[in-house]
């Protein structure tokens, strides 16, 4: 039994929170380390994406009422409301939910879970048909660019479905969790997060085609390789204004670059998320050939332009999650690089994962870090870098060379967070050097990820049976 699975039994004995003669569903969702991919999850480029150790576990107990009651004590430690006590009339529509969880600042997380109860609710109502007591503990430090917020959702939509006999598993159960972040949270996130905490193991990385999710077979890391997470201790936030301006920006130029071809975008409905689409590329920006970008559309889009200059174009904005605010200059032209570019870096490094034990491996080794360095960069051009992730990447830099580490990059939606490292095996001085050396320079003792463990659908349902 974990220490998770005793404090839920304890918690139970006690009466104090979950009640006997009731089964108690258990999950349990990692965060991710995103090897590559960062912010092309919404473009439909392919992500790679490891799990971490670091999970949030999840207990799900119904109750014979209609309320809906969560705690979660690590949220005090953030100055957050821990312990949360809804009722399902309140949940009339989606505006609704929104303005119940944005009541203060201190209850704002929790839309990812509310968000999960109202979703399951609306498309289950002959089976959701009571309230239920959700009890949350995490190991996924927050804010740190690791998908802390997908854990959450995934762990309680995992939980929760099994308490209500609802079998929800695999690609339906990220986009569920998606949505939520989406919808309920307001956050404008892809969907590599979800995707990577439901379909990951330890046993290898996921490569997943965000179209709008196709996971591919998972990708043992090559022998021989090793790779880490270092938080920077800059908080990250995906919504915020600098990611919402990026993933806007990307959107803008697509939408210049089908003027100009004559596509008409038209809003598809069919799928769980809204999206634009048109007959050539489908509504995703990866799909646009580099070497065909770079000679007819890169240097027609401007370089910067104002939310206003934008607004009167009179255009629809083909993303359903980003406003165009006036007063905010866009970097049209380096998003949309970064969009096109950055998917032909991973499908170029998800390759030579494959191939690195074939001949000449040192040199697909240092390929591969070199990638991770031009990925780095490419976040700076769009505005999601900051000083101390580039600190740690020339912190990398200094330690790479034969045997030693190969490359870093900021991960996620930028802006801080979590730099993952990619490192030979017998790296581990250097990379612990690193580390010493940004701990010195930034006066902060960075957490380090390392290892991984099984996905949400991989560890599956722990049931605690009613006594």
């Amino acid at each position: 039994m974990t220490a998770f699975e005793e404090t839920v039994a304890r918690l139970r004995g006690a009466g104090t929170f979950f009640c006997a003669g009731s089964a108690i569903h258990i999950s349990r969702a990692p965060g991710r380390l995103d090897l590559m991919g960062g912010n092309v999850d919404y473009t439909g480029g392919l992500v790679f994406q490891s799990t971490i150790r670091e999970a949030t576990w999840a207990a799900v107990q119904r109750r014979k009422d209609q309320r809906i009651v969560f705690w979660n004590p690590q949220m005090k430690q953030e100055g957050w409301l821990e312990r949360v006590d809804f009722d399902f009339s309140w949940l009339k529509d989606e505006p609704s939910v929104r303005e119940l969880v944005n009541r203060t600042p201190e209850s704002r997380w929790t839309a990812y879970v509310l968000g999960v109860f109202y979703l399951l609710r609306c498309k289950y109502p002959s089976l959701v048909t009571s309230g239920a007591n959700i009890y949350l503990e995490s190991e996924v430090p927050l804010n740190r660019g690791v998908g802390s917020s997908a854990a959450i959702e995934v762990a309680v939509m995992k939980a929760a479905s099994a308490a209500y006999g609802i079998h929800l598993q695999g690609v339906e159960l990220a986009e569920a969790c998606q949505w939520t972040e989406n919808v309920i949270a307001e956050s404008a996130c892809g969907i590599m997060d979800q995707a990577a905490s439901v379909l990951g193991d330890e046993c290898g990385l996921l490569p997943l085609r965000c179209q709008p999710c196709q996971p591919g077979p998972l990708v043992p890391l090559p022998a021989g390789l090793r790779c880490w997470g270092i938080d920077s201790g800059v908080r990250h936030a995906v919504t915020g204004i600098e990611y919402e301006a990026t993933r806007a920006a990307a959107f803008v130029g697509y939408e210049m670059i089908c003027e100009w071809e004559d596509l008409e975008l038209t809003r598809d409905e069919s799928g769980r998320i809204s999206r634009f689409v048109e007959p050539r590329w489908n509504g995703y920006i990866s799909n646009i050939p580099p070497s065909l970008f770079r000679s007819q559309y890169e240097n027609r889009l401007p370089l910067l332009i104002s939310g206003e200059e934008i607004l009167a174009r009179g255009k629809t904005h083909p993303d359903a999650f980003t406003a165009i605010r006036p007063q905010v200059q866009y970097r049209v032209r380096a998003c949309t690089r970064y969009a096109v570019e950055e998917n032909h870096r991973i499908e170029t490094f998800v390759e030579l994962a494959r191939a690195a034990d074939s001949e000449e491996t040192e040199e697909r080794f240092r390929l591969m870090g070199e990638l991770m360095f031009q990925s780095h960069w490419s976040y700076t051009e769009c505005g999601l870098g900051c000083d101390a992730t580039d600190l740690l990447i020339e912190l990398v830099r200094d330690e790479c060379g034969p045997g030693k580490l190969l490359g870093a990059k900021i991960t996620g939606g930028g802006g801080g967070g979590t730099v993952a490292v990619l490192g030979n095996e017998g790296a581990e001085e250097s990379f612990r050097r690193v580390v010493r050396r940004y701990a010195e320079a930034r006066d902060y003792e960075p957490h380090v990820f390392e290892g991984s463990s099984a996905g949400a659908d991989r560890f599956g349902i722990r049931n605690m049976s009613g006594v």
